[in-house]
């Protein structure tokens, strides 16, 4: 493993701390008037997603993680595993629910996701920021509904509920954005 020290930080960067692995939010070099230089940093764990603040002194080293972002295309479920195939080499690839998380709803065959590794060690999974869906279940629109109006839940073929205008029908393709799980347009 390759170490890095802390004139080598950029932000993105991925580091190794007691097995656990981070990706560099922000970092800052500090000079005081007195005493020897520090930096100021903010680090993701790329596992539970949550952001910690840390310092330390000035030319620290760490272990550098090379992080790899490669697209897959979601291919199906089989009920314990979801599988995946490399877009280059064909390559079909199993992955356990525990990558997938509170993602899997926004998983549609044949879309193209991007799976992050660090090394050869698979971190987690991200499906596309936008996906198009069918609705599948909601109350049925009427005529004069405008956009102005409300929202009501709608069913998406991928079993998630998503707030959507009051004229839009059981049938329809919207556009949702994965991020915030929000409704974008109709397609």
């Amino acid at each position: 493993m390759a170490t890095i020290s802390t004139a080598d930080f950029k932000n993105g960067m991925g580091l190794k701390i007691k097995d656990k692995i981070y990706t560099i939010v922000e970092f800052q070099h500090v000079k005081p008037g007195k005493g020897g230089a520090f930096v100021r940093y903010k680090i993701r764990d790329l596992k539970t997603g949550r952001v910690i603040d840390q310092t330390c002194n000035a030319g620290t080293k760490f272990e550098n993680v090379q992080l790899i972002t490669r697209e897959m295309q979601y291919l199906y479920n089989d009920g314990t595993a979801y599988y995946f195939m490399d877009n280059e080499t064909f390559e079909q690839i199993p992955v356990s629910d525990e990558f997938i998380g509170d993602n899997e709803k926004w998983l549609k065959e044949n879309d193209t996701c991007q799976l992050l590794y660090a090394d050869t060690e698979l971190l987690g999974v991200n499906p596309p920021m936008f996906i198009e869906v069918e609705i599948t279940e909601t109350d049925p629109g009427f005529k004069g509904d405008t956009v102005q109006g409300g929202s009501k839940p709608a069913v998406i073929e991928t079993g998630a509920t998503v707030q959507v205008p009051m004229y839009l029908n059981q049938g329809e393709i919207i556009k949702v954005d994965t991020r915030d799980g929000k409704f974008v347009s109709r397609v």
